[in-house]
């Protein structure tokens, strides 16, 4: 499997069939005839555009014969949102006509691409098979699933190569020895490369069955019929946010009709060229074009305009921006997640905007306007996050091996030890990461149990995007992940506010939770709680980002001092290894965005409430030297209005498992078997 990639303009890539680089372009017409001997199929998967696609242009370049392909693949397409299909099938369009205009086609195909492909291989005599490198752990296997497939099938005379490609925004040489720490990636003073020309196509031929664009409905028939009944109700789940049903329970509950969630009155108006095409009209979608003007329009924000789909990027700019900057991620993710634009062109526009602003110069003090701020800073950031878990799924060099898993657009890490028991998930608290359980995955598994353990969105090496982090948002992560890679009832396991978090799937998932441990945790008990008023907005305070900005300068200061305080009878555990993976941390980019939420958490739906109705599957591991709150008196308050509580007081601080790891182990891997008894019976009764 060869690697192709351009690290630079003019561009060069990694032959197929050598090692030896050599230039893409400008060659003698026999040489470009030779060139063109071959055939190539090159599969679409998360890079829908033909514009600044490294892969399409070396396929183009050195095949007589191309074959554009999408596979409607259910293990690709089921992840989707039904906002993602939408924004999908309008890109495929796009992509389509696009291909069109050059003489070239889409095929469209419903399968296992690994078996697609091996048929389409066999019919166009493929030589190449050009597929673009992928992060996400399941989209790697899927990669080497039809890898092998086509290695070995006996219907192949074995002549085809691979070829994996990626759109490089910096010029990495050797992608192993990237530093971990963004404060020295900094340092060496990378410039993002620059997009190529578009590539010329080669002709297809017109006998081929290029397949249908399928409707929506049929989309989402073929992915119910491939995930099964029980899969689809689970995935409903997902389709409610976390806010709504509080508010449907809390009316229940009050006896008033419950009202709708944030949605506007009116029919939201539709432009002619609006670049706003799902049902929701809240993201930028349609093909490459359209995001490019949408784009523009979103950098010249501080402009105005005549121009009424202009009028419109602004409109929903400004009721994205839930904190500054926040309104790019959240028009221009999906579309980036789908590839219709890639990161490189997005920071290119806004360089080359930026520069007419200020007569072809870059000031050294930063952006001048808060657009072309947010936008280059956000695909910085997707990359540095994307080079991070790159890096992580070709080397081992951590305590455990890391997967990806893309939630909502954004790379979250995780790990999962065990191939039989029950499963288990394990929850970190703020600051910290899955490896804090680093004494905890392996001891619970080797009891006969299957452990996941994930890194929360905002915290360790998973992304920080610059979003509005709230409790709900990290317990609708937790219960997507349930849903999506675990794919089974958990016993999640909690520590400080991870408990919390792990309260709340509890409170409003219960199909997903069989028990719940809680390990000092966050939250409140409120007697005789029964409703509460929600709010659908944070305010923040006005000064937020400089106190966050003040308290990350001051525990950087004092982050030794302060974890060992974490840590009342075994300080040794708050050793060098943990402070500095902490230390790595709080220099990635968006990390003053995450440590804004502690302005803005809302504790106020107690534990009382969130646990009722886990009576006798509720357990509680208590560091009864916890520095950060009164452990005997949350314990006296658990017990009387909590029914059913388990509880068990540790020699510990606040992070018992980390402290006293076999302990807590042995109590962990007793209460889960015990419960698992008890479920069983009661399934047989």
């Amino acid at each position: 499997m060869a690697l192709l990639s351009f690290p630079s303009s003019p561009f060069h890539f990694f032959s197929p069939r050598s090692v030896p680089r050599r230039p893409s372009f400008v060659c003698s017409s026999s040489a470009a005839t030779n060139a063109r001997s071959r055939s190539a199929i090159l599969w679409f998967k998360h890079d829908l555009r033909l514009h600044d696609h490294p892969g399409l242009a070396a396929a183009a370049q050195t095949h007589r014969f191309l074959l554009p392909l999408y596979v409607f693949d259910h293990r690709i397409v089921s992840r989707y949102s039904d906002d993602m299909l939408e924004l999908l099938l309008f890109a495929l369009e796009d992509l389509r006509n696009s291909l069109k205009e050059q003489g070239s086609n889409l095929m469209v195909r419903f399968g296992s691409a690994e078996n697609i492909i091996k048929e389409l291989v066999k019919e166009v005599k493929a030589t190449d098979l050009f597929i673009e490198e992928e992060v996400e752990y399941e989209m790697r296997q899927l990669i080497g699933v039809v890898k092998e497939t086509l290695e070995t099938s006996s219907s192949l005379d074995g002549n085809l190569d691979i070829v994996l490609w990626r759109t490089p925004f910096y010029d990495i040489k050797e992608l192993k020895e990237l530093t971990a720490s963004y404060n020295d990636f900094k340092k060496l003073k990378l410039l993002p490369t620059s997009p190529p020309l578009p590539a010329t196509l080669p002709v297809a031929e017109t006998e081929l069955d290029w397949g249908p664009l399928p409707t929506f409905s049929d989309v989402r028939d073929f992915i119910n019929e491939r995930i099964g009944k029980s899969k689809v109700s689970w995935n409903l789940m997902k389709g409610k946010p976390a806010e709504a049903i509080l508010k449907d329970n809390f009316s229940k509950s009050s006896g008033t009709k419950p009202k709708g969630l944030n949605v506007e009155s009116y029919e939201r108006r539709r432009l002619d060229k609006s670049v706003f095409v799902t049902q929701k009209g809240d993201i930028v979608g349609g093909g490459t074009n359209s995001v490019l003007n949408a784009l523009a329009a979103y950098l010249r924000y501080l402009e105005g305009t005549a121009r009424d789909d202009w009028q419109e990027v602004h409109e929903r700019l400004r009721n994205a921006e839930t904190r500054e900057g926040a309104s790019f991620t959240s028009l221009f993710g999906p579309a980036l997640c789908l590839g219709i634009i890639s990161r490189r062109t997005v920071y290119y526009e806004a360089i080359k905007y930026e520069k007419e602003r200020n007569a072809g110069f870059l000031s050294p003090f930063g952006y001048s306007a808060a657009t072309v701020a947010a936008a280059a800073d956000a695909v910085s950031s997707m990359e540095w996050f994307s080079l991070l878990a790159l890096k992580s799924q070709l080397s081992n060099e951590g305590l455990y091996s890391i997967r990806i898993w893309r939630w909502r657009g954004h790379l979250i890490q995780y790990t999962v030890v065990g191939h039989e028991g029950p499963a288990i998930l394990l929850v970190h608290g703020f600051g910290a990461f899955l490896e804090h359980y680093r004494d905890n995955i392996n001891g619970i598994a080797e009891r006969g149990n299957r452990v996941w353990a994930i890194t929360l969105l905002g915290f360790g090496k998973s992304e920080k995007p610059n979003v509005v982090y709230t409790e709900l948002l990290w317990a609708e992560l937790l219960r997507d992940f349930i849903i999506e890679v675990v794919g089974e009832p958990v016993h999640p396991v909690g520590n400080s506010i991870g408990g919390y978090f792990v309260s709340i799937v509890a409170g409003l998932w219960p199909a997903l939770v069989k028990s719940v441990i809680l390990m000092n945790s966050a939250g409140n008990v409120i007697p005789g709680f029964s409703s509460r008023r929600l709010s659908n907005e944070r305010q923040t305070l006005a000064a937020a980002g400089l106190v966050a900005q003040l308290l990350l300068f001051y525990l950087r200061l004092n982050i030794r001092n302060t974890i060992k305080s974490f840590y009342p009878t075994k300080a040794d555990r708050a050793d060098n290894w943990l402070i500095n993976e902490m230390l790595r941390a709080s220099y990635d980019p968006g990390v003053i965005v995450v440590l804004e939420s502690i302005f803005t958490f809302d504790l106020s739906i107690p534990l009382n409430y969130l646990l009722e109705g886990y009576e006798g599957r509720v357990l509680i591991l208590q560091g009864m030297k916890d520095p950060l709150l009164d452990s005997k008196a949350k314990l006296a308050m658990l017990k009387e209005h909590c029914t059913g509580l388990v509880i068990k007081e540790l020699d510990a601080g606040h992070c018992p498992h980390d402290e006293q790891p076999q302990k807590v182990n042995h109590i962990i891997c007793e209460w889960i078997a015990a419960v698992e008894r008890k479920l069983t019976a009661n399934s047989y009764s």
